[in-house]
């Protein structure tokens, strides 16, 4: 596996880890449907969240939830719909994103950004 892939797979564990310790149930990792993947769906106070992770060794040329364009937008969610529809869950959606990124001493700092999309922000 690439070296970018293992530190993705490294962030996305870091964030599914994160999550747990701050009260979330963990639902699904990597749930895929058709050309969108969500990295962590997890449920929190009658919240479905669609988490998207995103990782960079650096921030030097912008921060990693800066790649969440209108078109990932669009492909989370759709994912979601289909998902929520699949499991017939009514629980409201929040889309969140997990931001990883490298101290200068290569600790890995999280941060959680809440609410960091609407549905209609895809648009």
């Amino acid at each position: 596996m690439a070296q970018h892939n293992d530190f993705g797979k490294k962030a996305e564990d870091l964030a599914a880890d994160f999550l747990l310790k701050n009260g979330y149930k963990i639902l699904a990792r990597n749930f895929r449907f058709q050309k969108a993947e969500i990295d962590i769906i997890s449920e929190k106070d009658d919240f479905i969240i669609i988490c998207e992770v995103k990782a960079r060794s650096t921030d030097v040329f912008n921060l990693p939830q800066e790649a969440v364009n209108k078109k990932k937008i669009r492909l989370l969610v759709s994912a979601a719909d289909h998902y929520m529809k699949e499991l017939n869950v009514t629980k409201e959606v929040r889309f969140d994103i997990i931001s990883v990124l490298p101290d200068e001493k290569q600790n890995l700092n999280i941060e959680h950004i809440q609410d960091a999309f609407e549905a209609f922000d895809a648009n």
